[in-house]
């Protein structure tokens, strides 16, 4: 007994659900790493150790130092089968065209040995053979025989180019680039034409042992540029939050839908009953509808997703949410995943309105008023308190959480229990909501604020069914947004709160600033490095930790959050110190020992403690110790007092500016995921509360008729279905506006805590206006085009059942 007319309202929620889910799980099953192009001819690569971190912290491995790297290569390439190991070198250098430096893409540097990694060849001219040479990208314009300039660490340095290639990046004698780049990451192996790749592979293991992990096939993947890692991480990220929102959501809309139809079944339901059908037949015959409508949505959707796969995985590459790598393959299990999730999506959201189906008692038949009896019952009270008490719990744990990311879990995960609390009182909260509005409704509604108002407390269920959707979309709007912004806001705040410095000087157009820039702007600057802490018993082993070289007086001036809680500043100085942070647990005079960039171990002493929050890294060393061991570390920042003119590759912002900026890229993808989410939200909301009310436009065609044959015009009917529906889209505002509003109230709370200075609350109201437009516009269309068709011709006079 499924009626096509009410279930095309869950076939489309099931239909646009599972395209989503499909097409996020095919999109996240083609994102594996990809092997790089310069390494694509190793068919073994030995990778140095891997870091203890985390799968988001995207740090290099440990590298090996020179002697290290050394040992491995000479025995690595005595193995049978290997006819060359070749220790793959990558540092900075970007060739400056024209005074600027050249695309951000060719800023990587490569010894000339490393080409055959990749299978590189010239396209003219001839190899780098000395220093002073390099091999640069033909795309750059330049000529074999032309001299260029590279920028690198130390600063502008001239080179002539005696050969070109077809890809960016620039290559040198492996001389050269074993200064830039002592220590070694990756140790590729070309293979003889006959050699077995396993064979030579486990030969490998046996040499490397402990000390690096030897890779083949599709497992050199993780051997990628770690920007690209973090991009593919962050689009995982994404597909993975499309997936699980759409899901959610479709559960919550499909489920508002049915509950809805089986409002409009009661009498349908009762003479089922009436003539002999139990309460677990009615049940089963409502699961069934729900398995037809899950199926038959969940073909369509993985269809459509399947067909939009592509399409959508080149916008994620425009957009930065995947690396130019990233390609659209078809799994199995996306698939099978897609065509399960429509089925079991249909039969969660249907179990509450299947159990009020068996609840339908054989007197519903012989009504002729569709009157609620009850708006609520006491399970689903019970049931409702619950989810706004958990909302509430994890609201709290928003407010006092220690980092924004965990606080921004809980806030997502309470504003989901409150919107699912919300949702299930709302029958209950109409009523109090709309006699709130009573007195705006009788001053300016007259006759017809009459009629809306009294539908609206008759019929309950129905105005919340309808309501539903819209609290939802407002609810996700409403906090997403406003999280986004209160936390970059806040952020930025406390970043230049924390600077003493009237100016700052940043990279343009390249990663960082050269020694050179540095010396130039006579400021205070930060040279980062990330080093590997390898004391016995720390755990995890070789944890990485961001290194900021710096000179100490200046240092102290331009950080106005520094707090030392032991020991002096002024002592790190040498080349054996080190200034900690307080969750070291360690006391000035205690030994300290790291891995450099350079693969090299070496024993400091700690001279100095300092709280948590006094750094922008881990530990703070002399900036002469970081450019003896990392010879291609850039500086990132440069304090200064002054405006100054910035050096070539370098521009200069105020501190506001720069705080905002810190982030910028990172803020744009986050601000691009937010409106991906709050546009599959709306859009889930405004469809839903279209459907809904099509459906109630054609149930209440006998009333409207009836208010046209009590003297109504059809203008009059056409202005009391829209002020119905705008009257159901302000409840939902409402109900999703609190909701959200006591996410963003833990939100702030927590953020003020952790940057220790009061926070504005900022809500995007542009974007909330679009959802509500959206919304409104969509009930209006749904609730009047119908309405205003069937009212075409007055209707004869006869006996008309009334309907609330």
């Amino acid at each position: 007994m499924v009626s096509i007319r009410r279930s095309v309202s869950a076939f489309v929620a099931v239909a646009i659900g599972v395209t989503l889910v499909a097409a996020a799980t095919l999109l996240l099953a083609s994102g594996r790493p990809q092997v790089p192009d310069r390494l694509a001819r190793a068919a073994v690569v030995v990778q140095s150790p891997e870091a203890g971190a985390s799968a988001d912290s995207f740090v290099p491995t440990r590298p090996w130092s020179a002697t290290a790297t050394a040992g491995l290569v000479g025995r690595l390439a005595a193995l049978p089968g290997v006819a060359a190991a070749v220790p793959d070198r990558t540092f900075y250098a970007q060739p400056l065209i024209d005074g600027r430096p050249a695309a951000s893409d060719t800023h990587e540097g490569h010894g000339w040995s490393s080409a055959q990694l990749g299978g590189l060849r010239l396209t003219a001219g001839e190899p780098p053979r000395r220093p002073g040479e390099v091999v640069v990208d033909r795309a750059l314009g330049l000529r074999t025989g032309a001299p260029v300039t590279l920028l690198t660490a130390v600063g502008a340095e001239s080179y002539t180019v005696t050969g070109l290639v077809d890809r960016p990046g620039v290559h040198v004698a492996d001389e050269v680039a074993a200064t830039f780049a002592p220590g070694v990451r990756a140790i590729g192996l070309v293979l003889a034409a006959d050699a077995d790749p396993g064979r030579v592979a486990t030969a490998a293991r046996g040499i490397v042992g402990t000390d690096g992990r030897v890779l083949t096939g599709d497992a050199r993947g993780v051997l990628e540029p770690r920007n690209d890692a973090r991009t593919r991480w962050i689009g995982m990220q994404v597909l993975t939050a499309t997936a699980a929102l759409a899901g959610f959501v479709t559960v919550f809309v499909v489920a508002s839908t049915f509950a809805f139809t089986i409002a409009q079944r009661r009498r349908e339901l009762g003479l089922l009953r009436a003539v002999g059908a139990t309460g677990r037949q009615v049940r089963r015959m409502v699961y069934g509808e729900a398995l037809v409508v899950g199926a038959s949505g969940g073909i369509v959707g993985l269809l459509v997703g399947g067909g939009l796969a592509p399409l959508l995985g080149w916008l994620l590459v425009d957009a930065g949410f995947e690396p130019s790598t990233f390609r659209v393959g078809y799994e199995p299990w996306p698939v099978a995943l897609s065509l399960v999730a429509g089925p079991v999506i249909s039969l969660l959201a249907v179990w509450s309105a299947s159990r009020r189906a068996a609840r339908v008692r054989p007197l519903e038949a012989l009504r002729e008023a569709a009157v609620e009896q009850r708006p609520i019952g006491r399970l689903r009270v019970a049931t409702g308190a619950l989810l706004v008490a958990v909302g509430v719990a994890l609201s709290v744990g928003t407010a006092t959480a220690d980092e924004a990311r965990v606080a921004g879990q809980y806030a997502l995960y309470a504003v989901m229990a409150l919107v699912a609390g919300a949702t299930v009182l709302s029958p209950a909260v109409v009523g109090p909501v709309v006699r709130l509005l009573r007195s705006p409704v009788r001053r300016r509604g007259g006759a017809i604020g009459m009629l809306v108002r009294g539908g609206a407390l008759t019929a309950t269920r129905r105005t919340a069914s309808t309501a539903a959707p819209v609290l939802l979309t407002v609810a996700f709007a409403v906090l997403v947004s406003g999280m986004v912004r209160t936390t970059t806001a806040a952020y930025a705040a406390g970043r230049a709160d924390n600077v003493n410095a009237g100016w700052i000087v940043l990279p343009d157009r390249a990663p960082g600033l050269s020694d050179q820039a540095v010396a130039a702007t006579g400021g205070t600057a930060l040279l980062p490095t990330t080093v590997f802490r390898t004391d016995p018993g720390t755990a995890p082993a070789d944890r990485p930790l961001t290194a900021l070289g710096v000179d100490p007086a200046g240092f102290a001036a331009a950080n106005r959050a520094l707090t030392v809680v032991a020991g002096s500043l002024d002592d790190l100085r040498g080349d054996d110190t080190v200034v900690v942070t307080a969750s070291a647990n360690l006391r000035p005079s205690e030994p300290y020992a790291v891995v450099f960039a350079d693969g090299t171990l070496v024993s400091l002493r700690v001279v100095a403690v300092v709280t948590d929050a006094s750094l922008p890294g881990d530990l703070l060393v002399p900036r002469a110790v970081v450019r003896t061991h990392d010879p291609s570390a850039l500086t990132s920042t440069v304090y200064v007092r002054d405006r100054i003119a910035p050096p070539v590759g370098a521009r200069i912002v105020d501190v506001t500016t720069w705080a905002a900026e810190a982030d910028a890229a990172e803020d744009r993808l986050v601000w691009l995921f937010t409106l991906l989410l709050i546009g599959v939200s709306a859009g889930y909301g405004a469809i839903a509360v279209a459907n809904t009310l099509l459906l109630a436009a054609a149930g209440r065609a006998a009333d409207l008729r009836l208010i046209r044959m009590a003297g109504a015009t059809r203008r009059q009917v056409v202005w009391l279905v829209t002020a119905e529906s705008a009257l159901v889209v302000l409840i939902g505002a409402l109900l999703g506006g609190a909701v959200a509003f006591v996410g963003l109230l833990s939100i702030r709370a927590g953020l003020a805590e952790q940057v220790g200075a009061p926070v504005d609350l900022v809500v995007p109201w542009s974007v909330v206006a679009g959802v509500l437009g959206l919304c409104l516009l969509l009930a209006v269309l749904a609730s009047v085009l119908p309405t205003w068709r069937s009212l075409r011709h007055r209707p004869a006079r006869s006996s008309v059942g009334v309907a609330g």
